[in-house]
């Protein structure tokens, strides 16, 4: 017997992840550092820190054709993530300056204020990756 021999080459498996998979993958491990930080009852370092990997690591794992929701990622999961902390742990949120009754609306403002620089870290990071990856995309992509 003959065996047939394979003309086309084998597909390999498509690795990326869709913009939706890794939202929900960012969602779920920002929801673990938050439950991780709040241990202490505070948000500090591991909070920011996790948060910075996050994003940064969010735009790798997708294909260079859905960056778009990657890059919009960063702003809206600091925001959420801070709410939900003001919604079900306001305490959680201390910042110099501010009302021990104050409402939800003013916890929030004031937390992404206090976490701003933390956000701007990881915009700039994840606005970096997402450059770096489509100018690596362009320069391997078959030029006719």
């Amino acid at each position: 017997m003959t065996q047939a021999v394979r003309t086309t080459p084998p597909r390999t498996a498509r690795r990326d992840l869709s913009a939706r998979q890794a939202i929900v993958a960012a969602c779920l491990a920002m929801t673990a550092i938050v439950l991780l930080d709040l241990i202490d009852s505070r948000l500090d370092l591991l909070y920011s820190v996790g948060f910075v990997l996050i994003v940064v690591t969010a735009p790798l794992a997708v294909g260079v054709r859905q960056m778009f929701a990657t890059g919009v990622l960063p702003s809206v999961l600091l925001i959420a993530s801070l709410l939900l902390v003001c919604l079900f742990q306001p305490s959680a949120i201390r910042v110099e300056g501010m009302a021990a009754d104050a409402g939800t609306a003013a916890r929030l403002i004031a937390a992404t204020l206090d976490h701003g620089l933390t956000l701007v870290v990881g915009q700039v990071l994840a606005l970096a990756v997402i450059t770096l990856r489509i100018l690596g995309d362009s320069r391997s992509a078959p030029r006719r």
